[in-house]
């Protein structure tokens, strides 16, 4: 009897790629040393917005070991030269031209102004400090309101306005629901909040990095990047280089979170210095400069009104944004508030949805997409007007979401925004977090304390989410006026010992695709594990591709390595039947393993592999390969779903909040790795939380970001921050073969507003109904004392400090 081979889609299998990442037997691109290489450093404006009178660099030039320094009149002397923008939102989107190096004016704090070309880092960094610029100051542009005023200075004068577009989605417009003006006034509950979310860096661990060598025949570009795809074809079309003479190489990330989604000014620096010296040069920058010119995320003003009838049932929602761009638009920056245009209804049956967005200009660094770009703002947003209008209703918040939500029996379910939902089971999810996380008998805890007047007071908040996952399909982006399309490319080679070598697109900075890859390919071929290799992150092995962002690896990427596999299958087959003398149609598959049917007769792929490679008894006409290729375009979303609840203890006399505990129950469809789902939710959950407690970017009224070091921007550690409890519901997605959906943003997505829910929760009976995030001990302090439930909002108090959370032996 043969032994059943246990599928690897499902098993917790260890990441391959870390044993050479945790040791440093790796290549990041700052190692990368070529022979002959120069080093570059950027001089970037101290000032927010002003005008450049002049730049010396004459003493910068003599200094030891600088090689050349350049402005802009040296690298674009016709000023052509503009960063991309691959989603123009709207036909008439002010696109005002992201330089380079800034030639005559500088529009944000950390803004290149020259770069210096040096034998050695430290002598390029020393060397900008003999660089003599005049500024003349401009007033800053700051507040999102007061920029779209008439009498507001600009950023960009030659626009005539700080406004980049204004988008609209209204469901009476576009057929897909009712008139939300008429659900307003005709409902007995009406209800309106504010909400602000705060800017965050991204703060990956690889500070951003690029080489270039413009010494073969090719042109190759290493660079820390997320997108080499798309970063190859914007640098061909932003340069005008011959797309095929340009080879780009991400080699092994740390990290991204979609701060390393952009085609950055330094990127194309380097280019435009290396083919002038005809020398390979380095780029990489230090942490400081990180926080101060890598784009930043969210950064929105929300203005949400919900209606309702008495009993709770939902009947419209209407949401006007604010978005801040900073100073240019970034590589998809104007399209991340569209992304979220389409998650404000959620889970639930809305039937009236008005949604209307303003992006503005500023004088601070751009925004662009971070860890859920759109999604998580619109979640925060729902989930914290759900629990007010429970508030309001006098209701549980679980009762009102409960009333609302689509029922499982109800998918695949079209939403008020027009997507269509093909499944989900969203009282399974809830069911199971309120059982692990004992949601009655906390309820009860709270009533005593409060009862008691205890000086320490228990909060529970709940987010129940769903997003949009795997950023496609490429006619709906189109739809969406989006540039690129949202297909992912795979292809697999099968050499003639058996093994395996797979390329695919989608381009890894932490994700565990070499691991998860294999597993797929181990159980459509019935190799084994480590006979698959997975090569990624170069466009001249893997030439093809759209990358990774938008949980977009696996039910997008993952599926072309499907179908990639079925091709190698389908190739195989006929060559199994002649080496089998029997007909096809007599062959059954399985496992790797061709069989006729009824008998013990079998071939399996590597043996199929060496047979080929001989090419000595083929079928007539078969072609000696096996090596097959895809490109998946899915035809829907995946929507990945969950509901988590966050106990928490607020200290009414200090202000400081304990997490006391955090469930989450996530429906990610079908798991290919345990393990890796369950690091993407802990990372997730991480960033999430630190969100709602700790992370600000903060502006002076200057402009200067005054939160440029990790001293003021505060990241928690794992000591600070709870343990979680984690569980998994699984309703398979009906639109890929794997029926997976996407985990790398969920946590992300629900944990802000499951915590700020709680803390709320804790104060409420104080009168407070917001506070704003992060709720610093200071914050939560001024709400309960009256301070104003937004106590301490932009411009104050910019960091949580240690003792904004006690995560049980964490830092006080």
């Amino acid at each position: 009897m043969t032994a059943t081979v246990e599928p690897e889609v499902g098993k917790s299998r260890r990441r391959k790629e870390d044993e050479r990442l945790i040791t440093g037997r790796t290549r990041w691109t700052d190692n990368i040393a070529l022979p002959g290489m120069l080093h570059l450093a950027v001089l970037r404006s101290p000032l927010a917005h002003a005008k450049i009178v002049s730049i010396d660099t004459s003493a910068a030039k003599e200094a030891a070991g600088v090689v050349a320094v350049y402005t802009a009149a040296d690298l674009d002397p016709e000023g052509a030269i503009g960063m991309p923008c691959a989603w123009p939102i709207t036909p008439d989107m002010a696109a005002p031209r992201r330089p380079v190096l800034a030639s005559d004016r500088v529009n944000f704090a950390g803004e290149g102004v020259a770069v210096v070309v040096a034998r050695s880092s430290a002598e390029a960094h020393d060397a900008l400090e003999a660089i003599e610029v005049e500024y003349e100051d401009l007033p800053p542009v700051l507040d999102l309101e007061a920029a779209l005023a008439e009498d507001a200075p600009l950023v960009h004068e030659e626009l005539g306005s700080n406004k980049n577009a204004f988008w609209v989605f209204d469901s009476a417009e576009a057929g897909t629901g009712g008139n939300v003006e008429e659900a307003l006034s005709s409902s007995e509950v009406v209800l309106k909040r504010r909400f602000r979310q705060q800017r965050l860096v991204p703060a990956f661990m690889e500070p951003r990095a690029c080489v270039v060598d413009p010494t073969g025949a090719q042109l190759t570009m290493w660079s820390a990047t997320q997108v080499p795809h798309i970063l190859r074809v914007m640098s061909a079309l932003t340069l005008g280089i011959p797309e095929h003479k340009l080879r780009v190489i991400a080699p092994d990330v740390g990290g991204g979170f979609g701060g390393k989604i952009g085609v950055l000014p330094e990127e194309m620096m380097s280019v435009l210095v290396a083919n002038k010296l005809g020398k390979p040069v380095k780029w990489n920058e230090s942490r400081s400069e990180t926080m101060l010119a890598a784009h930043h995320g969210r950064d929105q003003i929300q203005d949400i009104t919900i209606s309702a009838k008495a009993d709770g049932t939902v009947t419209g929602l209407k949401v006007e944004l604010l978005a801040n761009l900073g100073a240019y638009n970034g590589l998809v920056g104007p399209g991340v508030p569209i992304l979220g245009a389409f998650m404000f209804n959620a889970i639930y049956k809305i039937p009236a949805y008005h949604f209307a967005c303003t992006n503005v200009f500023t004088t601070t660094t751009l925004t662009d997409a971070y860890r859920g770009a759109g999604r998580p703002e619109a979640t925060f947003a729902i989930e914290r007007i759900m629990d007010e209008l429970a508030d309001e209703l006098g209701m549980d918040p679980v009762e009102l979401r409960e009333k609302n939500w689509i029922k499982h029996e109800e998918f695949p379910f079209t939403t008020v925004c027009g997507l269509t939902y093909d499944s989900g089971n969203y009282e399974a999810a809830t069911e199971k977090a309120k059982e692990l996380f004992g949601y009655d008998a906390l309820r009860r805890e709270q009533k005593e304390r409060r009862e008691a007047n205890d000086p320490v007071q228990l909060g529970i908040g709940i987010s129940t989410f769903t997003e949009m996952c795997g950023l496609a399909p490429s006619r709906v982006l189109g739809s969406l006026d989006y540039g690129a399309g949202g297909w992912e490319y795979a292809s697999l080679r099968m050499l003639p010992t058996g093994k395996v070598e797979v390329t695919t697109g989608a381009s890894a900075h932490g994700q565990g695709h070499e691991t998860a890859w294999s597993q797929i390919v181990a159980d459509q071929l019935g190799v084994s594990f480590e006979d698959v290799e997975v090569l990624h992150g170069d466009t001249q092995s893997s030439h093809k591709g759209l990358d990774t962002y938008g949980s977009r690896s696996l039910v997008v990427g993952g599926i072309a390595i499907v179908k990639a596999a079925e091709k190698v299958v389908a190739k195989a087959k006929p060559i199994a039947a002649h080496l089998l003398e029997c007909s096809e149609d007599d062959l059954e598959y399985s496992g790797g393993k061709f069989t006729v049917k009824g008998t013990d007769s079998s071939t399996t792929i590597q043996d199929i592999a060496l047979a080929v490679f001989a090419a000595h008894n083929l079928p007539d006409g078969v072609e000696p390969s096996l090596d097959s290729d895809a490109t998946f375009d899915p035809e829907n979303f995946s929507f990945p779903h969950g509901t988590h609840l966050c106990a928490a203890e607020v200290d009414t006399e200090t202000g400081q909040v304990k997490l006391r505990s955090y469930v989450c129950v996530d429906d990610v469809g079908k798991v290919v790795n345990p393990l890796i789902v369950e690091g993407q939710v802990h990372g997730g959950l991480a960033q999430g939380i630190a969100q709602a407690l700790f992370e600000e970017a903060v502006h002076d009224e200057s402009g200067t970001l005054t939160t440029g070091t990790f001293a003021d921007y505060l990241l928690p550690s794992a000591a600070d921050l709870p343990s979680f409890t984690t569980d998994r519901t699984e309703t398979p997605s009906t639109t890929n073969p794997l029926g997976a959906k996407g985990v790398g943003e969920a946590g992300t997505i629900a944990s802000t507003p499951a915590v700020v829910n709680a803390v709320v929760d804790a104060v409420r009976q104080f009168g407070v109904n917001d506070i704003e995030m992060p709720l610093t001990p200071m914050r939560v302090w001024n709400a309960v004392r009256g301070g104003g439930a937004n106590a301490g909002g932009p411009g104050g108090e910019a960091g949580g400090g240690l003792g904004s959370i006690d995560a049980s032996g964490g830092a006080q």
